[in-house]
């Protein structure tokens, strides 16, 4: 008898259907489309573009983005625009099975007031990797940039990374200049000027 027996999980079976096919359905007994609403607002909020694994672009000096949802309207992110923003960041080197993008230190869902994070591009605010990253976005834009270690430091040094609030923020933000300090920036732009 062989001692290494695979142990497999059933899969499901789906008889052939498509089981994303079956959520265009009408529920039964759903005369007000509640359930039909319900999946519209879904599809808003969580577009299929946001599941596309796009290339990484690199403007230069070692950043590097990915874009995500292209934004709307005529008003675009460059020097001078005053911008906010819904920002989440990662601290690479701290991947996990449930986060490989990397940990989170810092969001502006739990780290400010109102979920926004305003700041002029090209006033020193920000680092500049980041400003770099985002140019030319538009509202409802969402990229992810990549800031090398070096930018990551320097910005740290010169006081442009935003400081978290909560306390396993501010450990993983000490934590992460003892290492390899790349930095993910999940950024959707909700206002421009």
């Amino acid at each position: 008898v062989s001692a290494s027996v695979v142990v497999g999980l059933p899969k499901a079976a789906q008889a052939g259907i498509d089981p994303s096919a079956l959520r265009n359905l009408p529920v039964e007994g759903d005369s007000s489309g509640t359930a039909m609403r319900l999946r519209q607002i879904e599809a808003v909020q969580r577009p299929e573009s946001d599941l596309v694994n796009s290339p990484w672009e690199e403007p230069s000096n070692g950043v590097q983005y990915r874009e995500y949802r292209e934004g709307k309207g005529d008003a675009i992110v460059r020097e001078g625009s005053k911008v906010a923003t819904e920002m989440t960041i990662r601290c690479k080197a701290f991947a996990t099975a449930n986060d490989p993008g990397g940990l989170k230190y810092y969001s502006t869902k739990e780290d400010t007031d109102f979920n926004e994070l305003a700041f002029t591009i090209g006033s020193g605010e920000m680092p500049p990797g980041l400003e770099e990253g985002m140019t030319g976005m538009r509202k409802g834009g969402l990229r992810r940039i990549e800031l090398p270690t070096a930018m990551a430091y320097a910005a740290k040094k010169a006081g442009q990374l935003p400081l978290p609030t909560t306390k396993d923020g501010k450990r993983r933000f000490e934590n992460l200049f003892k290492t390899h300090a790349t930095l993910l920036f999940e950024v959707l732009v909700t206002r421009i000027k």
